[in-house]
């Protein structure tokens, strides 16, 4: 009668062991492509327990990695049933089989009434109970050190060969550089996420406070350069003929009130461009060319998928290269462009002006080499993730690219 999951029967069984090559070779294989597949740390667990089954002629594996606190192992890969248990399974190190193989770096095994060692820990949703034998090795090597442990069972008895362990052991050894580079990239991945976060935190505090200055602007500058209009209009009526000099003064006056209150709304619209708050980043950038009266921008901007703090940092870059080309290039021409390129989008601001002496990649952050404008712009691309490029010549013009990558 054969034994459940395996096809064969306990004779076969004992007569193949471990070490039959053609299971080996498929087992080599099978590893090799499942670490090519991809750094996910449950992926590459999830598809090495069934090789390590199917190659050690065993009925259940389990794949145990140690956590980043070092103090404990998770359930990370596991044949079917029990893959619906992965990440539900902990162990502390030192205790049960799995714990005790990992603290001192030996391999164990038990043939027969593993429930009566002092080692073993009984799982209710690993049904113990199920399998007779197991042996479990450390998943270790000299580069990554102890990485997790192998656990395979059988449910029929089973005496397993010195063979056997070596040849768990190898996979062992041959699985702890992959489990180790997968945590190092699941950690990366969380610190970006986490930089991210932080990035998108930064940028919304930065807009919310540029609304508020937008806000107390609106209610309080020009509500009173408004009242301040009313009032030169009202003494300027109330003037006689023989008031010239009277009267040129507040003509005088009212035309600094209606500079002021200009220079109010440029202010507001400065800190907060309504067209970020309805359109998308391109249409807003091509509204932002269209506001400049000073120039004449040529516009070639398309849809680019990009977190809304991202856009927000490409507008801020956009709306400094502007106004950059507007006091300083001494021309009326730009040209604007936004496109993804090549697993990136690239925003640039290129005119055909005076330039300076400048030629170069990677713009730095010295302040002597742009001014505040290009510092800003370099920042705000660094913060999200980008770079921000400036190329310029005495005569030639200027180009200003910000490269930002999709994640």
């Amino acid at each position: 009668m054969s034994s459940p999951g395996s096809g064969r029967g306990p004779a076969v069984r004992q007569g193949l062991g471990l070490a039959d090559l053609e299971r080996e070779n498929a087992l080599l294989v099978g590893i090799i492509e499942a670490i090519s597949a991809g750094p996910e740390l449950t992926l590459l667990a999830a598809r090495v327990a069934p090789l390590i089954a199917a190659a050690t002629n065993t009925d259940v594996c389990f794949v145990h990695v140690l956590d980043d606190s070092g103090r404990s192992l998770t359930l990370a890969g596991a044949t079917p049933p029990f893959d619906k248990q992965v990440g539900q399974v902990r162990l502390p190190l030192g205790e049960g089989v799995a714990g005790w193989a990992a603290s001192r770096g030996e391999p164990v095994v038990l043939v027969e009434h593993k429930e009566r060692d002092p080692r073993y820990r009984y799982f209710p949703q690993l049904r113990g109970e199920d399998y007779t034998s197991m042996v479990s090795v450390p998943m270790s090597s000299k580069p990554s050190g102890l990485v997790g442990v192998l656990n395979v069972h059988t449910r029929n008895r089973r005496d397993f060969t010195d063979r056997d362990i070596r040849l768990l052991t190898s996979i062992g050894s041959l699985l702890a550089g992959a489990v180790h580079q997968a945590r190092l990239h699941r950690r990366l991945t969380t610190r970006e996420r986490a930089h991210e976060r932080f990035t998108e935190q930064v940028i919304a505090a930065q807009e919310t406070e540029r609304r508020r200055l937008a806000a107390d602007i609106h209610d309080g500058i020009t509500q009173r350069l408004v009242s301040l209009r009313f009032h030169l209009d009202a003494a300027a009526g109330a003037l006689t003929d023989s008031s010239e000099f009277a009267g040129a003064q507040l003509a005088r006056a009212r035309e600094l009130a209606e500079g002021t209150f200009d220079d109010a709304r440029a202010a507001i619209n400065g800190l907060r461009p309504p067209v970020l708050d309805d359109l998308g980043l391109a249409d807003s950038l091509t509204s932002l060319a269209r506001s400049l009266d000073a120039l004449d921008v040529m516009v070639d901007v398309e849809d680019c998928p990009l977190p809304e703090h991202a856009e927000i940092a490409l507008y801020r870059i956009a709306q400094e290269a502007l106004q950059n080309v507007v006091k300083h290039a001494r021309t009326r021409a730009a040209h604007l462009r936004l496109r993804r390129e090549e697993g990136e989008v690239r925003l640039q601001v290129s005119d055909d002006g005076r330039g300076f002496d400048r030629d170069g990649m990677s713009f730095g952050d010295d302040p002597a080499s742009g001014g505040y404008g290009m510092i800003s712009m370099a920042e705000r691309a660094e913060i999200i993730g980008g770079r921000l490029e400036v190329t310029s010549r005495p005569g030639l013009g200027t180009t200003i690219t910000a490269r930002v990558p999709i994640r």
